[in-house]
């Protein structure tokens, strides 16, 4: 069955190339155009163009359906090209010209665009909050560390003392810089586009304002060409957000698998959450990092893969705008998942205690020397050239115990501010509001 239904038959070697994966990623959109065509058909009987009873006959079959989605037990059969024609047949079955009135004042264009709109609102919701869950995990383990200090590298050089605090409340704090991401675009999906229609609106008298505040949008699509724009703005903007926030992941992951070598020794895993190899009995590899990592890297590509695909398209609707399922869809559970895996190994790690205490990071002293040069009154420049110059020559002694007195001040990692950022974001951003999906 399809909405766009003629009287002809089209050829079934072009039907299956058209269809493409629609009916297998449309699952994704089933809960959210439901709960838009209850509102498109509360919005019709309001204006008067259907009645009360066909409206009541209307939600009662798309509760049916939602009841369908939440047991899991709802499918697009193979017969439907999509979930849109799938939903209008189900109401055609049960209620006969009821059914068939839910598309008055609706393009399939609209129709899609707002299932998609709404979806990624709530994928923006559901994955800020398991970022802020993450954010919370490291500052636990931050506050829980602060005081194992560890060498901070530069140029895959030791550098300088460092310490668990200042490592683990650093990704904390960048993942919030990457809510702001999903921030963005989560305002450029809370727009309304239905009633927006192919692009050109409606001669009925439709009420947009009624159909944005029962679906729960920020705001309206005002002009209905720009609504129809919003078709590959809004999944690039959400692609831009997963990929900087794997990058933040990526880079974490990375850490660990080095920190987790036998040269670096700085944390160790529950052997259950490592894996071995087929030659090497001592082998305990950190698999599950390694993989994060390199799902991260690939997630960095999604923006690319969105733009490549619309770059070149003037407004209005046009079929390739199908590949964006494809292409976004996947990725995005894909990140979710990694987000998961995350929030699941991140607290068993284990931090190997008095790592700082092994010889071959006295070096990494040396600015402390300086700084005890400087407080007896040497000149910051001399006082490099001393200490470089002991460095050198062997007699360089590091002042473990300037650095150990001054602990407090030099590895403070800033917990109560980072906490409180948090609490900011869950305080104040659109995307924790009371109200939302991912907040019930």
């Amino acid at each position: 069955m399809k909405i766009w239904e003629k009287g002809f038959s089209v050829n079934e070697t072009i039907e299956k190339f058209t269809v493409g994966q629609d009916r297998e990623l449309d699952m994704h959109l089933a809960y959210f155009d439901m709960q838009a065509s209850k509102a498109q058909a509360n919005m019709l009987a309001k204006v008067g163009l259907i009645s009360e009873t066909e409206r009541e006959q209307l939600i009662t079959g798309l509760d049916e359906l939602l009841a369908q989605v939440e047991a899991g037990i709802f499918e697009i059969e193979p017969e439907f090209e999509d979930v849109h024609s799938k939903i209008e047949y189900y109401l055609t079955e049960k209620f006969g010209d009821a059914g068939k009135k839910i598309h008055t004042a609706r393009s399939r264009n609209d129709q899609v665009l707002t299932a998609i709109q709404l979806f990624i609102k709530d994928y923006t919701e559901q994955i800020s909050a398991k970022m802020l869950a993450l954010a919370n995990v490291l500052l636990q383990k931050a506050e829980k560390h602060q005081g194992d200090l560890l060498p901070g590298y530069t140029h895959f050089q030791a550098a300088m003392p460092s310490s668990f605090g200042l490592w683990f409340s650093a990704y904390a704090e960048h993942l919030l810089l990457d809510l702001s991401l999903f921030e963005a675009a989560h305002l450029v999906a809370d727009q309304n586009p239905l009633g927006s229609g192919a692009g050109f609106g409606s001669s009925f008298p439709i009420d947009r304002e009624m159909t944005t505040r029962e679906m729960g949008f920020g705001s309206v699509a005002v002009s209905a060409v720009g609504a129809q724009m919003l078709r590959g703005k809004t999944e690039k903007t959400v692609a831009f957000a997963i990929a900087g926030a794997a990058g933040t992941l990526g880079k974490l992951a990375y850490d660990l698998v080095l920190y987790n070598s036998q040269d670096l020794g700085f944390v160790t895993l529950p052997k259950e959450f490592t894996t071995g190899s087929s030659i090497m009995p001592h082998k305990k590899n950190p698999d599950v990092f390694e993989l994060v990592r390199a799902h991260a890297n690939r997630l960095q590509a999604l923006p690319n893969d969105i733009i490549l695909a619309t770059s070149n398209l003037p407004s209005g609707y046009h079929r390739d705008f199908q590949l964006l399922k494809e292409l976004l869809f996947g990725p995005m559970m894909e990140f979710a998942n990694l987000l998961d895996i995350l929030l699941f190994a991140l607290p068993e790690i284990k931090i190997k205690p008095g790592i700082i205490e092994q010889a071959k990071y006295d070096p990494i002293f040396s600015v402390e020397n300086i700084n005890q040069l400087i407080i007896a009154g040497v000149p910051f420049r001399d006082a490099y050239q001393q200490v470089g110059r002991a460095v050198e020559d062997g007699s360089y002694v590091p002042h473990r115990e300037f650095h150990t007195t001054h602990l407090g001040s030099i590895h403070n990692p800033g917990l109560a501010e980072i906490a409180a950022k948090v609490r900011h974001w869950k305080e104040g951003s659109p995307l924790f509001r009371t109200g939302n999906r991912a907040s019930a």
